[in-house]
């Protein structure tokens, strides 16, 4: 036994690490129902305690009622973010194909634009659409054609065409960037789980929102332009007076009938226990303040956030925040500790002081003094005026930069701008700087994103889908094994047992690596579990052959493995190639067979060349009969 000793332990360890990497999916699977149980319970109880519940209003509260019931347990959230994700054919949505009009760019950035210009931008337009290229090149080619030099639009007129048209090209490709970087921002603060937004050629984004149905909830949310806003943060003694409202306010909603303590218990911090200081202070258990902090910002652990964020927009908690104030978290997180991603919460002014509409540029660079990234911002006049007015009556308080409702920076105000020129410090590193550049420039998108196509996926054809898949896998699985068993006996049953562990270590690959599950992803699950075993026939055959010259079965067993790599690897290495470029050139549901189709491979190859061997291999070694069929 010690000379099968590693490949056992090979062997376990991968049915080991494929069970781990699986369990998220299925504590999942039984968490849904458990939360699906006790929705239907609230909604009877809600249907039958407020019958006169307006839908949209009923929807939302049940809404509510789930984001608490995850929230009560961050094992929901961490099984639901580790689970084998489902796409867009299986879990129902939205599919969107959104194009950026480039040449409403193009029109913003000419200079003294006449009929005859508009005339060429629109022809260029018109044929970009058609042969899917930028819209620069063909207007460049249309300008030359009518002997226009381009600096007569754009550029300076000491600048040829060469060089405005490689700046040109650079703006459009930024403002799908942009775009891109706005509907990323817009879809992740929706909440969307496990959505796909990718680009496609010169102007195009493939969009792929998996549990929206609604409509025109998609186009408000991808169209709409992005909201980019400058609040002022309230100083910390107001702060603190409503966080103590909300507190107090929690503890005396959070309080159960059989609790002792009194919400105006005067017992001191330090001598309560952690379960005593979370019941009688359920806001501040979750929302901590830094002492040492002229600040009063909150610090939220990730766990927590959905827990806090569902007590803010009760309205009980909102009749006791002023209605000019209100929560915001920080985009990023703060710090990490324990594992865990803690995020910081400010109180600002409801009402902005500025919107991003003034923001005509914005770059990253470094500062030259101190050699820490910093981000320069421009306004129009309009917003220089209203800036030198803001930062004037705001000295030594900060200034809060939100995009679509969380926070990128919040730099403190030294003294009065006059100029629409403002630096923005405080960045991590220059990356974060980049990514707060095109923060800031997506607060004024320069070009309209039209949807050109869409399709909506029911649920329910999801669930089929779903439904079928699996049926499909299993009947295929259980042909194969049939047949195996049928044609080699004993050994068929080996084969079979190594066709069970590919098909686990794939599943287990596929959640360890949080890849995306399509319809053709199981199509490319079910042709492995066909192939599977095609390395076990040729095993066989050659053991056979071995045999039928009268040698030991484990003679038979070393020379039919050896004589029958140079098949199995040649077969499984060109399939393999073919797969990789299916993914490498394909898109969607081709990567999706592709993915699942190398990823088979690979399995089947280790369960043929080492599960099926150690079986062999200890069955010859124990003299046991070895029948080949």
């Amino acid at each position: 036994m010690k000379e099968f000793r590693f490949r056992i332990i090979l062997i376990l360890g991968a049915v080991a690490l494929s069970l781990y990497l699986l369990y998220p999916t299925y504590a999942d699977s039984q968490n849904t129902k458990l939360i699906n149980s006790k929705l239907e319970q609230f909604r009877d109880s809600l249907r039958t305690t407020n019958p006169e519940l307006s839908e949209d209003r009923f929807e939302r509260l049940v809404s509510m009622r789930e984001d608490e019931i995850f929230a009560s347990n961050p094992d929901f959230r961490d099984a639901r973010e580790k689970r084998i994700k489902l796409g867009l054919d299986l879990q129902g949505g939205m599919y969107l194909v959104m194009e950026v009009n480039t040449a409403k760019l193009l029109e913003k950035l000419a200079k003294d634009p006449d009929q005859k210009f508009l005339e060429i931008l629109n022809e260029a337009e018109q044929q970009a659409k058609i042969e899917e290229v930028n819209v620069v090149s063909i207007l460049a080619q249309k300008l030359q054609q009518n002997n226009i030099r381009l600096s007569r639009y754009f550029g300076s007129i000491r600048q040829d065409d060469s060089e405005i048209i490689s700046s040109l090209e650079d703006q459009e490709s930024d403002a799908v960037t942009r775009a891109i970087e706005i509907i990323r921002n817009r879809v992740d603060q929706y909440g969307v789980s496990e959505p796909s937004i990718q680009r496609q050629g010169a102007r195009r984004i493939i969009v792929e929102l998996p549990g929206i149905s609604k409509e025109e909830d998609a186009k408000r949310l991808l169209q709409g332009s992005a909201l980019l806003e400058f609040k002022i943060v309230r100083d910390a003694d107001f702060t603190i007076q409503v966080m103590n409202a909300v507190d107090n306010k929690l503890a005396e909603l959070l309080k159960s009938p059989s609790d002792t303590v009194n919400v105006g218990d005067t017992t001191a911090v330090e001598d309560m226990t952690e379960e005593q200081f979370a019941r009688e202070h359920p806001f501040f258990s979750i929302a901590m303040i830094n002492p040492q902090s002229p600040f009063a910002d909150a610090f939220v652990r990730q766990s927590d956030r959905p827990k806090l964020e569902s007590y803010l927009v009760r309205p009980e908690i909102q009749n006791v925040i002023p209605d000019n104030v209100q929560f915001v978290f920080w985009a990023k997180p703060e710090a990490t500790q324990d594992g865990e991603e803690i995020y910081r919460m400010i109180l600002v002014n409801k009402k902005a002081e500025l919107t991003g509409g003034v923001i005509v540029d914005a770059q990253s660079n470094i500062d030259p003094q101190t050699s820490a990234p910093i981000v320069n911002m421009q306004m129009n006049s309009e917003g220089a005026r209203e800036w030198a007015r803001i930062t004037g009556a705001n000295i030594d308080k900060r200034c809060a930069i939100i995009l679509d409702g969380v926070v990128y920076s919040a730099p403190t105000i030294r003294n009065k701008i006059p100029s629409g020129n403002s630096v923005i410090e405080g960045i991590g590193d220059l990356t974060e700087a980049k990514l707060l550049e095109i923060v800031l420039k997506a607060g004024a998108l320069p070009a309209p994103v039209d949807i050109i196509e869409e399709r909506t996926v029911g649920p329910s054809l999801g669930q089929d889908s779903i439904n079928q898949g699996f049926n499909s896998t299993l009947i295929g699985l259980f042909l194969v094994a049939i047949f195996m068993i049928f044609y080699y006996s004993k050994t068929g049953v080996i084969a079979d047992i190594a066709l069970f562990f590919t098909v686990l270590f794939i599943m287990g690959i596929l959640a360890g690596f949080s890849a995306t599950l399509t319809l053709p992803g199981i199509a490319g699950i079910i042709l492995t579990i066909g192939m599977a075993v095609d390395a076990n026939v040729i095993i066989y055959e050659r053991i056979r052959e071995e045999l039928s010259t009268g040698k030991t079965i484990r003679a038979a067993i070393q020379s039919g493995y050896s004589n029958s790599y140079s098949a199995i690897f040649d077969s499984n290495i060109t399939t393999f190639f073919t797969g990789v470029i299916l993914y490498q050139f394909g898109s969607g549901p081709v990567q999706g067979f592709a993915l699942t189709l190398m990823i088979g491979i690979a399995c089947s190859l280790f369960a043929a060349l080492v599960v099926t061997r150690v079986v062999l291999d200890m069955m010859a070694a124990k003299g046991m009969k070895v029948n080949i069929g």
